[in-house]
């Protein structure tokens, strides 16, 4: 055995230790930017408890924006997934218990979402440990997950369970492509952020791709495919029938999901008059994802956002490394597309994601983009160039922190 493999030998025995050493790394850094904070809009926890005892609505209101009131009830219009997922923690220990802690569950959640980055970095075949942790730094800390994590609340904690379950989607899709599980988390995610439906033909196509690679002869392997990508839709079904069902039960209508009855600050319904997604509202989000700057001040730290967005420029810039894919991969294009489809009803959305440092929406379509980093790190490497944008844009995210607790 040569030097050369003794190296690499000891650097994947040491793989797993770094892995969770660096997750647990993060969990405590989200925990301990969060810990302070209180959004005071634990809704995904009272929801919990009303499926817990049979109830679609709340008994109390949250609180005066973004609650539909009918009557002495009050309805939550954000995607039901997340209080699925916390019915046992509620279960056991009831609503306010459970709301009381809230930053730790976001810390929990959001450190999950970079365990899942690190095994995406495995599954994509990135071989460099410092690589790898770059990557997970991406993904955790220049992207709108921490501050998301470290300001809390319905908003926030269901995108956090979007953001787990499109990663973990991932990790499947770049590992055994199995079918039902693809289309059951692809139901997930779209019911905890609706704009993830639009995921769902990669699912299809990944499990395809799979079953297809499988076998050598076409037509047997043209019709496992084909099977493979019905699957898929199929284990994504129940999903949607559930969405579908809940509100109809709500509302009266199956389509109607809540988003147009929401109560929201006057500047924002002024907007929603326009259409709930609208070409109107387009320049206006393309503005708070691509250019949006803060204004510069003479204190500390010298810049003041407005809370309306911040340019991915500045926020990610480290993404800027997702050019260096091999696009003419198969895979690579399929990304891509996905994350320009997952975008684009976002940037078609009145609300434009306020309160926010950078565009939170974005961290929909963000883990098929990072899935693109991935692949392109795995097969150059992460250049100094990337690191350094890597570096900027945690310190320009550590400035959002900062601005959490003042904005």
């Amino acid at each position: 055995m040569t030097a050369l493999s003794i190296r690499r030998a000891r650097a994947v025995d040491l793989s797993p230790v770094v892995g969770v050493a660096a997750i647990v790394a993060v969990g405590l850094v989200f925990l301990v930017c969060a810990r302070l904070y209180d959004a005071h809009r634990g809704d995904f926890f009272y929801l919990a408890d009303a499926f817990l005892h049979g109830r679609t609505w709340l008994d109390v209101k949250p609180g005066p924006q973004d609650v539909i009131a009918v009557d002495d009830r009050y309805y939550v219009p954000f995607g039901p997934f997340p209080a699925i997922l916390l019915a046992p923690l509620v279960a056991l220990l009831g609503p306010q218990n459970a709301d009381a802690l809230e930053p730790a569950v976001d810390a929990l959640l959001a450190a999950a979402a970079a365990g899942l980055g690190w095994w995406l970095t495995i599954r994509g075949g990135v071989e460099r440990l410092t690589d790898r942790l770059f990557l997970v730094a991406l993904l955790a800390f220049s992207t709108p997950l921490w501050w998301i994590t470290t300001r809390g609340g319905v908003w926030h904690t269901g995108q956090l369970v979007a953001t787990v379950v499109t990663l973990a989607a991932l990790v499947e899709a770049f590992g055994r492509r199995r079918a039902v599980v693809l289309g059951l988390l692809a139901g997930a995610a779209f019911l905890s952020r609706a704009p993830l439906a639009f995921a769902v033909p990669f699912y299809a196509w990944a499990a395809a791709e799979g079953a297809r690679g499988r076998t050598a002869n076409l037509r047997p392997g043209l019709e496992r495919a084909v099977r493979s990508a019905v699957i898929v839709g199929v284990a994504a079904a129940p999903s949607l029938a559930f969405f579908l069902w809940y509100n109809a039960v709500r509302f009266g209508s199956p389509l109607e999901s809540g988003y147009a009855l929401a109560v929201v600050p006057p500047f924002l319904e002024v907007q929603r008059q326009a259409g709930l997604f609208s070409l109107a509202h387009l320049s206006m989000n393309l503005d708070y994802l691509l250019i949006h700057l803060p204004r510069r001040v003479d204190a500390f730290p010298f810049f003041q956002p407005d809370g309306f967005g911040l340019s991915i420029f500045l926020t990610s810039p480290g993404f800027l490394v997702g050019a260096l894919a091999p696009w003419r991969s198969s895979l690579v294009r399929a990304l891509g597309l996905t994350t320009l489809a997952v975008l684009v009803p976002s940037l078609l959305y009145y609300g434009g994601g306020w309160l926010q440092y950078g565009y939170r929406y974005a961290l929909d379509a963000l883990p098929f983009l990072f899935a693109i980093v991935v692949v392109a790190v795995a097969r150059r490497g992460m250049p100094t160039g990337g690191r350094l944008l890597i570096g900027l844009g945690i310190l320009v995210n550590a400035g959002g922190i900062y601005w959490a607790y003042r904005l």
